[in-house]
């Protein structure tokens, strides 16, 4: 159950917290009372988090307006990425508005970065989705911006397509 912020809470950017991981991280964050701000390509989504989170769209193409967005966060939980590609969806654009996201947090003077990336991910990886969160991650690394990086070798809740559909 999550409560008011307290009135010492700091403000915690969630990249997406109306989609799958990103909920879970969000859900948590409100229950100890901390503030949640989201950055989301579907800002008028219906969801249970969207009365106790401030929404703002992610304006990759916006920069300026992304470290708006992104002001006064002590810590961006950053769960953005692509599945597959799909049509102008590519691993390629997927880095270019990572780095855009990771250089806006650093205009906005961010805390601490905490980017959801893979197993062994490589900048090197024949694979896209492994290389793209490689060229990624070494992008933080290099951003000076406190971070920390979590790579999970899969994600799993009651909503999961994958595993679920495996079973």
């Amino acid at each position: 159950m999550s409560r008011s912020p307290s009135p010492n809470a700091q403000v915690n950017v969630v990249t997406g917290a109306f989609g799958y991981t990103g909920k879970y991280i969000a859900r948590r964050l409100l229950a100890q009372g901390q503030q949640v701000r989201t950055l989301t390509g579907h800002p008028q989504h219906d969801s249970s988090l969207s009365d106790q989170v401030e929404v703002h769209p992610f304006n990759f193409d916006n920069p300026s307006a992304l470290t708006e967005s992104l002001r006064g966060a002590s810590t961006l939980y950053n769960t953005y990425w692509v599945r597959f590609r799909r049509g102008r969806v590519t691993f390629d654009r997927a880095v270019a508005n990572t780095q855009t996201l990771i250089q806006a947090a650093r205009e906005a003077g961010v805390g601490r970065i905490v980017q959801i990336s893979i197993t062994n991910p490589s900048d090197d990886s024949p694979l896209p989705y492994f290389r793209g969160k490689g060229v990624v991650e070494k992008y933080l690394v290099e951003s000076g911006i406190p971070y920390a990086i979590v790579r999970p070798t899969v994600v799993f809740g009651v909503e999961d397509i994958l595993l679920n559909n495996i079973a």
